[in-house]
């Protein structure tokens, strides 16, 4: 009888703490764990509202104060489809494991949410139900807008229904088993949305609360910045130490000062956020151009100082397969390259130095400047490849923030002028193939 029961005690002590460490592992702390344990509710906090639109605004309709909330979630963004009409939705996000399509969220009463409620809004945009209770899928990130106060979601909606009505039907998702079952998203939402409001810390300081309200909540910066656990859900443990999405590498933006933004000064990280370049440090592009032209550009010089200001008590964290910046420009001149790879230096000779130099210090542009860079040091050169394919057009603050697309060239042309560019510029050059090219364009 002993052995039977000391069988049964050890395998229920193995099922334990195998449990522990899964839930350990999986659900992890929240966003603002690392902050301690000093948070309270709005209704029991004496310092000034972190929520709500900046005090520019706190006199203007509601309409108004929800455009401005909009542009800080950055809704439109992901509800338009390339060339399409704002918020009709269409806009593919292609994962691992099938295509999920935004839908349209203007106020049509066919295809759009204009039926919802403002409870059914609530309900999507904090806990991922749809009006008729299907689940969402967490690319809504509604696990970082479930953060967002009642009345700025509501002042979202005010906003949005003031559009002009778009018929726009959704397009089908194409995710294969068990991922396009929804009704999983319940569990997953069980596990990792605690469906909270913003509760600010009260030994820290108003612009600190503020700019981790639009961090977390509206921002919702670390769906793209920090790394997933196990259930595809934020690991805060690694909290925006940098991640890989739509294709595009996200940089680690903790105050660590080789892989992060540690040696940043405060003006040249707001410049960034509100400009998309900071001279020296590099050029957004992709994804995070986007957020700068319809989403930070638009923000007050107030709100982008609050976000500077949380971003630096974020724990550091390193991102071992990134070297240290190199920051000396190569030699200028064309005959001291003794690089092997004569097919990258030959399209770099032809497409790319009358804008970048050979240097790496641009001749005409700051923009285009690449020493420096983190993209160029980065060893895996993804970004520099998207880049050089699908170019780029900032307008939001400097027209002269323009790269023509080489999206023509040959497969084997853009991995080898990527490879050349991060040898001759970056601290260690990268090793791109035709094949990791051909797989960057069926993504897209």
């Amino acid at each position: 009888m002993k052995r039977p029961r000391l069988l049964l005690w050890s395998v229920t002590a193995i099922v334990i703490v195998c449990g522990a460490v899964a839930a350990y592992v999986v659900v992890g702390p929240g966003p603002m764990g690392f902050s301690g344990r000093t948070h309270v509710g709005l209704n029991e906090y004496s310092g000034p509202n972190p929520t709500g639109a900046p005090d520019e605004l706190k006199s203007a309709a509601l309409i108004a104060q929800g455009e401005y909330l909009a542009r800080a979630a950055d809704c439109m963004v992901c509800h338009t489809a390339k060339g399409g009409i704002p918020f009709a939705g269409g806009r593919p996000f292609v994962l691992p494991f099938g295509t999920i399509y935004s839908t349209n969220i203007t106020p049509d009463t066919e295809t759009g949410i204009g039926r919802y409620t403002d409870q059914d809004f609530l309900n999507a945009v904090q806990r991922g139900i749809s009006r008729d209770g299907t689940r969402l899928y967490p690319a809504m990130p509604f696990a970082s807008y479930t953060w967002m106060s009642d009345r700025d979601v509501l002042a979202i909606k005010a906003y949005v229904f003031s559009l002009t009505p778009v018929h726009a039907p959704a397009q089908a998702n194409t995710l294969g088993f068990p991922f396009n079952q929804r009704y999983l998203m319940a569990l997953w939402s069980a596990f990792f949305n605690p469906d909270k409001r913003f509760e600010p810390a009260t030994d820290r300081s108003a612009a600190w609360n503020r700019g981790a309200y639009l961090v977390e909540a509206l921002g919702h910066c670390g769906e793209c910045h920090t790394p997933r656990n196990l259930g595809m859900a934020l690991d805060n443990r690694r909290k925006f130490a940098g991640a890989v999405q739509a294709g595009w590498r996200a940089y680690n933006i903790t105050p660590d000062r080789s892989a992060g933004i540690g040696e940043w000064s405060d003006a040249e990280l707001a410049h960034y956020l509100s400009m998309g370049h900071t001279a020296g440090r590099g050029t957004a592009s992709g994804p995070m151009g986007e957020a700068i032209d319809e989403s930070l550009s638009h923000l007050t010089a107030g709100d982008i100082s609050a976000m500077v200001t949380y971003l630096r008590t974020v724990p550091a964290h390193t991102s071992p397969d990134l070297p240290a910046l190199r920051t000396q420009p190569a030699s200028p001149s064309f005959a001291d390259d003794r690089s092997r790879n004569l097919l990258g230096k030959a399209v770099y000779a032809g497409a790319c130095v009358g804008c970048h130099g050979w240097s790496g210090i641009s001749p005409s542009l700051s923009t285009a400047t690449l020493t420096g860079t983190r993209a160029i040091n980065d060893p895996k050169a993804m970004n520099v490849a998207q880049v050089i394919i699908g170019g780029g057009q900032r307008h939001a603050a400097d027209s002269s923030i323009y790269m023509p697309d080489f999206g023509s060239y040959s497969d084997d042309e853009i991995a080898s002028v990527a490879n050349y560019v991060t040898e001759r510029f970056g601290a260690q050059g990268s090793k791109l193939t035709a094949r990791d090219i051909e797989k960057m364009r069926a993504a897209d």
